[in-house]
């Protein structure tokens, strides 16, 4: 499939029309094992995964966490966070929080499905949500918690050459990710694992570790 030929539309069909179960515990496999297992539930959390209608092509949106937060300060990320109790599902979750985040207009995102679960070696247990967005206003970062919002464009992040590997030690043991360099902006971990995920379901090709 050619990257100028993407049907935006036509990405729903590849995703899931509703958020996937949550599984046990017990049937989850973290992306990387901490020395000690957790012993509670993991905590449900989404992210949105949004394409951006611009004029010169789609655009996936990406935020910079602020260096003032305690977990994964200064990373970049999807807009995303915990599910609360009020929200519907994990949908209704993505959209409140990039409103929250970046000012994202609910009634500007349409979603258009979700993908599985990814469970992290923090204990999270993560749904990604597609949704296309016909931005009304520009995104404004909230200092609180977002230092800087870019965008990548799509025909990029589903272009195999993006893709490097991003090294990381954690307890003595060399753990590897995704990693796409993008204007200054170093996308790895959770982020560049799930646009990777993203990009093969698009292009219907088997995911690689």
């Amino acid at each position: 499939m050619a990257l100028d030929e993407i049907d935006i539309d036509g990405i729903a069909a590849r995703l899931l029309s509703q958020p996937p179960a949550l599984a046990a515990h017990s049937e989850l496999k973290p992306d990387w094992t901490p020395v000690v297992p957790f012993d509670r539930p993991p905590v449900a959390a989404a992210v949105l995964i949004a394409l951006i209608d611009r004029p010169e092509g789609h655009t996936i949106l990406y935020t910079e966490r602020s260096p003032e937060l305690r977990a994964h300060s200064g990373q970049v990320a999807f807009p995303g966070g915990k599910v609360d109790p009020t929200d519907i599902d994990a949908a209704d979750a993505a959209l409140r929080e990039a409103g929250e985040e970046v000012g994202m207009r609910r009634e500007d995102a349409r979603v258009l499905g979700f993908m599985p679960t990814y469970f992290t070696g923090t204990n999270y247990l993560i749904t990604p949500v597609v949704a296309r967005v016909a931005p009304s206003r520009p995104f404004v970062p909230n200092p609180r918690e977002v230092h800087s919002v870019f965008e990548v464009p799509l025909a990029r992040l589903l272009s195999n050459e993006s893709y490097g590997t991003y090294r990381i030690k954690r307890n003595g043991q060399e753990h590897r990710t995704w990693q796409i360099d993008h204007e200054g902006h170093v996308i790895w971990g959770i982020t560049a694992n799930l646009t990777r995920r993203f990009r093969d379901l698009v292009l219907g090709e088997e995911p690689r570790p």
